[in-house]
């Protein structure tokens, strides 16, 4: 395997086999089984029970969704090892391309959370323990995500700086 100075332990694992993982999930859920009826209603935690149909419109978003979920997936799992297989000898390289590739997905994360909660119940937004998997999916997790991507970009538990200097360890 090449070299990937960009992406070491940790952020390898999260960023190229974790979360494509997490992102591919939900696509298959809406295209495969339990499918968009129940995928939809996943989207604001209810205790009632889904709907089997959906309008047309409707079907075609979360279809969509999905297609976007995927999209995301791919672009982690094979553009960020095409990264790594052709410049493993270029740090400075992998840390622009990956660093361009996180802040784009960072500003993603941002707006998914404020979007989330904005589309949440007023009476849902902060009650935690209420909230169903996918809704902890859709903030918490990528909370987590969005927490990873700071800590690269502060240098956090990899020995390159975001320009592609050596840090310098204490």
């Amino acid at each position: 395997m090449a070299a990937f100075h960009a992406l070491p332990g940790f952020y390898q694992v999260l960023f190229l086999y974790l979360e494509p993982l997490s992102m591919v999930l939900p696509a298959i859920v809406v295209y495969a089984y339990p499918g968009t009826s129940w995928f939809h209603h996943q989207l604001i935690p209810s205790s009632q029970t889904a709907s089997q149909l959906l309008d047309e419109r409707t079907q075609m978003a979360i279809w969509q969704l999905a297609n976007c979920y995927f999209l995301l997936s791919l672009i982690e799992a094979v553009v960020f090892r095409a990264v790594r297989d052709t410049l493993p000898q270029n740090p400075q390289a992998q840390e622009r391309l990956i660093g361009a590739s996180l802040a784009v997905l960072a500003v993603a994360d941002v707006t998914h959370i404020a979007a989330t909660i904005a589309g949440l119940p007023t009476d849902l937004r902060f009650a935690f323990m209420h909230w169903n998997a996918t809704t902890h999916g859709n903030v918490t997790a990528v909370v987590v995500l969005l927490t990873a991507r700071i800590c690269w970009f502060l240098g956090i538990g990899r020995s390159r700086s975001v320009n592609g200097n050596q840090r310098k360890t204490l």
